[in-house]
């Protein structure tokens, strides 16, 4: 690995509709000891638009994690998560579930979406940042990501 691959920033894209939330995560992102940019987009269509480089997203970077809520306008979590893992450029790309929803039948489907993680956010603004910062130090410090491969 060249030095510049192993300073060069995590591209990060978090799907995120409540804007609070998406505060939070950004500001435990860049607390973290990691290097990233943070790219936000605030419903399904608009990841998918950041994605696919289309509209106002296309000079997007292919993000090398995806931080996924569930329960998004216009286009649902679950509906972004089946695309990126039907799509062969995009399909390697771990995504991260971080939604409120508990039910058994919204983590066996993302499982079955080929979803890398499924994470139920706290309620409780400490653990909420606790938990963005566990998603950070497992997926920039541990996990070996893939690179973009034409």
């Amino acid at each position: 690995m060249t030095e510049s691959e192993m300073i060069r920033p995590v591209d990060i894209l978090l799907v995120e509709d409540n804007k609070g939330d998406a505060e939070l995560a950004a500001e435990a992102l860049e607390d973290a000891k990691m290097r990233n940019n943070l790219f936000t987009v605030f419903d399904g269509d608009e990841a998918t638009d950041f994605l696919y480089r289309r509209g106002n997203h296309e000079n997007a970077p292919r993000p090398d994690l995806i931080i996924l809520d569930l329960n998004l306008p216009k286009k649902d979590g679950r509906e972004v998560l089946e695309e990126i893992k039907l799509d062969p450029n995009l399909r390697r790309i771990p995504v991260v579930i971080l939604t409120t929803s508990k039910a058994e039948e919204d983590i066996l489907k993302t499982y079955d979406l080929h979803a890398n993680c499924y994470i139920t956010k706290p309620l409780e603004f400490d653990k909420f940042i606790d938990v963005v910062k566990s998603i950070e130090d497992f997926w920039m410090s541990i996990v070996v990501l893939p690179k973009e491969t034409k």
